[in-house]
C-alpha cells in the first residue's frame, strides 16, 4: 500500500518510477500502438489529479491500470474518429518489446496477437490483463471495474474463443 498524499511529488515519482513499466505494457497490448507513451503519461497525470479520491486501504497499481485502460480506450476512440476523418487506410503496426513475448517466435505472436485483437473488447481486456500483464484475478476485477465472478466468466469465454481462432495451436489457462 502506498500513501501519497497532496505535495509529496517525491513519494510520487517513486510510484511513477516503479508502476511506468507495466502501465506501458498496458497500453501497449491494449491498441495504444505508437501513442503509448503519451497514454502512459497523461494516465499518470490524471492519476496525480485524482490522488485525493485514491482509497489508500486499496493497491495503487490497480487503480493506475485502471486509469492506463481507460486513457488507452479513449486514445483509440480519438485515433478512429481521426482516422475516419483523413480517410487513412492502414495504421502502422504496433511494436512489442516485451522479453515474456520474445520467447514465442515472431510468426506465432503474430498471429496470437492478431488472434487477440479480433476478440471482442470485454474479452480482450480480460486476457490482456490476466495473461499479458499477469494480473491475477482480484487485480484483473479491480482495473477492469467487474466482479471477480465477471472475470471468471469472460476469461473463459474467452480462451474458448482464441481455441477457436487458433485450432491448430494450443491456447494455455
Amino acid at each position: 500500500m502506498h500513501r501519497v498524499r497532496g505535495g509529496d511529488s517525491a513519494a510520487y515519482a517513486e510510484l511513477v518510477n516503479r508502476h511506468a513499466q507495466v502501465a506501458q505494457r498496458m497500453a501497449v497490448l491494449l491498441g495504444a500502438g505508437a501513442d503509448a507513451d503519451d497514454v502512459v503519461q497523461e494516465s499518470f497525470v490524471k492519476a496525480y489529479r485524482a490522488l485525493g479520491s485514491f482509497r489508500t486501504d486499496s493497491a495503487f497499481r490497480p487503480w493506475l491500470l485502471r486509469i492506463v485502460a481507460n486513457e488507452t480506450r479513449n486514445q483509440i476512440r480519438s485515433r478512429q474518429r481521426r482516422v475516419r476523418r483523413e480517410e487513412l487506410v492502414a495504421l502502422p503496426d504496433e511494436v512489442l518489446d516485451d522479453p515474456a513475448t520474445a520467447a514465442l517466435s515472431s510468426e506465432r505472436r503474430r498471429e496470437l496477437l492478431d488472434a487477440l485483437k479480433a476478440l471482442p473488447e470485454q474479452y480482450r481486456l480480460v486476457v490482456t490483463c490476466r495473461y499479458l500483464l499477469e494480473l491475477d484475478e482480484q487485480e484483473t476485477a479491480t482495473v477492469l471495474g467487474w466482479a471477480r465472478g465477471t472475470v471468471k466468466s469472460r476469461l473463459h469465454r474467452a480462451l474458448k474463443k482464441l481455441r477457436t481462432q487458433l485450432p491448430d495451436k494450443e491456447v494455455q489457462r
